[in-house]
């Protein structure tokens, strides 16, 4: 079966970009060996924030004296949070697979594979080949996502381990758990699980958690969490996880901290085998597909990356935008002759990818930090506001937290990184001005309604 587009597997990257094709008249088809959404709705984004809602309301309860609420009394089931959990995913699993019953889109289900690729007609056509059946197509977007990695120790339990997709899915609460790796995914389920009652203890390689994020914001939620009994162990190794405990070194020191079971969350690695990618000479490494640029082509005309298997940004909004970009460019081919499918030129900025840690309270960024712009621009300019003297801030019980602004030597804005209450909402705001080219003196003139969070952006400005 020929068809205009075939793409492999249908995460937000995968199914949005489907979608968008359709809309523009190309018939797709779709493959997916696992469950429509994949990780991001299955495995990550969509559960650990059900999770974090579920923490965030533990965290309140525990804290209703401020609002004169005396003497609560409530018992946690962490049987009804994951049925919940489960009942939001079949939710959105249901409204993807009403999306991809556009007549345009096929969708298949099974393992795909390249089997080889032949000229017709002067077009270069790729064979994909899902359990048996054969697909052809001269475009096809790879968007196979990514898997959770294992770290090499001395010695491991298997039983002890877990990774993130595990704890998503288990009914067992544990009692004590270590987490191995302080990035987003580390962070988050820290967050989340000190606040279901367990007992958290994380172990980090670096100086400081989420390197990606402002150290100075970094730091600060990193203490916040500790005042909330999260107990951080950094620039620490790990060397062995076996009789309910977990051993590293730290400062030249070996240590040991007991445990029921630990959480590996030390990155993720590309999802490319079984993907036959040489038997069409597609280049890729250990650190995903090679990609040209933004166009998100690989060195193989028509068939394109995106998402977590390019290794570009492993961000779900990242997976979906990169897929409209692809689709955009597979639409463009045909400007200029008799066919009415012709993609717009859009304005998408890939350099500017705002991104959110949903820890509580949740940290947000984008653009460079005040430590890269020390290490590569000379002229810069830092804002700071803090969540305490905000009256919206106070108002919700909510001083935890910062704002810092980053302008150029022209004062257009560059960077804003953040944590605190609806940090990611502040972030998204600032990531629109930036691609907007928006001078801090323009920000000051925008109203801000009153009393929001918000207004420390405009107050920064001002």
């Amino acid at each position: 079966m020929e068809t205009d587009l075939i793409i492999i597997g249908s995460g937000p990257g995968g199914y949005r970009a489907a979608a968008y094709a359709a809309t523009h008249g190309l018939s797709v088809v779709i493959a997916e060996k696992g469950e429509l959404g994949g990780t991001c709705l299955n495995e990550g984004c969509i559960p650990t924030k059900t999770y974090a809602r579920n923490a965030e309301i533990m965290e309140t309860m525990r804290s209703a004296g401020i609002y004169g609420l005396e003497e609560l009394s409530y018992s946690f089931d962490f049987t009804k949070v994951v049925d919940r959990k489960d009942t939001v995913l079949n939710q959105l699993r249901s409204g993807i697979e009403m999306l991809l019953t556009n007549p345009c889109i096929t969708l298949v289900r099974g393992n795909a594979g390249f089997t080889g690729c032949y000229e017709n007609n002067g077009r270069m056509l790729y064979s994909v080949t899902v359990d048996g059946h054969e697909y052809s197509s001269s475009n096809v977007i790879i968007a196979t996502g990514s898997s959770p990695k294992s770290l090499r120790l001395d010695t491991c339990s298997e039983s002890m381990v877990c990774d993130s997709s595990w704890l998503l899915q288990t009914r067992e609460l544990p009692h004590r758990l270590c987490i191995v790796g302080a990035g987003v995914i580390g962070m988050e389920f820290a967050s989340v699980f000190n606040g279901f009652g367990c007992e958290v203890t994380v172990v980090e390689y670096l100086r400081e958690c989420l390197p990606a994020l402002d150290s100075d914001v970094a730091k600060r939620l990193r203490k916040v969490l500790e005042k909330r009994g999260v107990t951080f162990y950094m620039q620490s190794a790990v060397k062995s996880v076996s009789d309910g405990k977990v051993v590293f070194e730290r400062k030249g020191k070996e240590t040991a901290v007991e445990t029921d079971k630990v959480l590996l969350a030390v990155g993720r690695c590309p999802n490319v085998s079984g993907l036959n990618l040489e038997t069409v000479g597609v280049d890729y490494d250990a650190k995903g597909i090679h990609v040209n640029g933004d166009s998100f082509m690989t060195n193989r005309p028509g068939i394109y990356a995106i998402g977590d298997v390019n290794g570009r940004q492993m961000l779900a909004h990242a997976a979906t935008m990169q897929g409209i970009r692809a689709v955009n460019n597979i639409l463009s081919v045909s400007c200029g002759s008799e066919d009415e499918r012709c993609g717009m030129p859009d304005d998408i900025c890939f350099d500017i990818m705002p991104a959110a840690i949903f820890t509580n309270p949740e940290a947000a960024c984008v653009g460079p930090s005040e430590d890269v712009l020390k290490e590569n621009r000379k002229d810069f300019k830092v804002l700071k506001a803090n969540y305490r003297a905000n009256g919206k801030a106070l108002a919700m019980n909510e001083t935890e937290g910062m704002i810092k602004l980053f302008t150029d030597a022209e004062g257009f804005i560059i960077g804003c990184h953040a944590f605190g209450a609806h940090a990611s909402d502040m972030v998204q705001e600032v990531s629109a001005l930036i691609c907007r080219r928006t001078k801090v003196t323009q920000l000051k003139d925008i109203i801000h309604i009153h009393p929001t969070l918000g207004e420390m952006i405009q107050e920064m400005a001002m």
